[in-house]
């Protein structure tokens, strides 16, 4: 009996570890359909797949200033930064993460959001397969694509449109910030008149963009 449960959990780990790798390798190729994170949103969904040409370098280099600034040179995963987010959040007060564009990437296009160690584990996997099957540039181009920038509205292009009403390729460098200041939440933070904390956020992406392109911090995009 206990052989047989065993050798089932064998099968359906085999069967999920086959499936998660030709899911990824699909995806390394074919723009991403629909996210769980999507088809949950109960405001809809609006996007427009674009790809990573065009999209306006400012916008890369803003992400890549505002939420992970090793994203060329890691592996997927941020060790200083997730020691130093477990730190923080041991002191109390709002939760917070030290995921990677990548992990986040993987969450986003696998996976359903919220936490659990499960999901987490989940996450590590699908961080792992993406990084070595699609490489940096693939996963940022994703990224831009399937993240939530508003309230029912997905990806780098339909964020632009909705705010800016224009498209993705031509972002200045305060627009690109505003964006990229937003999208840890979308549904809350202001885009188009932000005030207070989040105006000065605003500026410190804007003036990172820079610092990013000047440094090479996104040669894995831009070589």
């Amino acid at each position: 009996m206990i052989r047989r449960i065993f050798l089932i959990l064998f099968k359906l780990i085999a069967l999920f570890v086959v499936l998660s790798l030709l899911l990824t390798v699909v995806y390394r190729f074919v723009p991403v359909p629909v996210t769980a994170t999507m088809l949950m949103d109960e405001n809809g969904i609006t996007k427009d797949w674009e790809p990573l040409e065009e999209i306006d370098p400012n916008l890369v280099r803003a992400v890549i200033g505002a939420e992970d600034s090793k994203f060329c040179s890691h592996d997927g995963f941020d060790a200083e930064a997730i020691a130093s987010a477990m730190a923080r959040n041991a002191q109390g007060g709002r939760i917070r993460g030290g995921s990677t564009i990548s992990q986040q990437t993987a969450k986003n296009v696998f996976l359903w959001q919220g936490g659990g160690y499960f999901r987490k584990g989940l996450e590590a996997w699908f961080t792992f397969l993406i990084e070595q099957i699609w490489g940096k540039r693939r996963i940022m181009e994703v990224y831009l694509n399937v993240a939530e920038t508003g309230i029912g509205t997905y990806g780098a292009e339909a964020g632009a449109q909705r705010y800016f009403q224009h498209s993705a390729d031509t972002l200045s460098r305060s627009e690109a910030a505003r964006m990229a200041a937003a999208l840890p939440l979308p549904k809350e933070r202001s885009v188009v008149n932000p005030g207070g904390w989040l105006r000065r956020h605003g500026n410190t992406i804007s003036a990172r963009i820079n610092v990013v392109a000047n440094e090479g911090l996104d040669a894995c995009i831009y070589q």
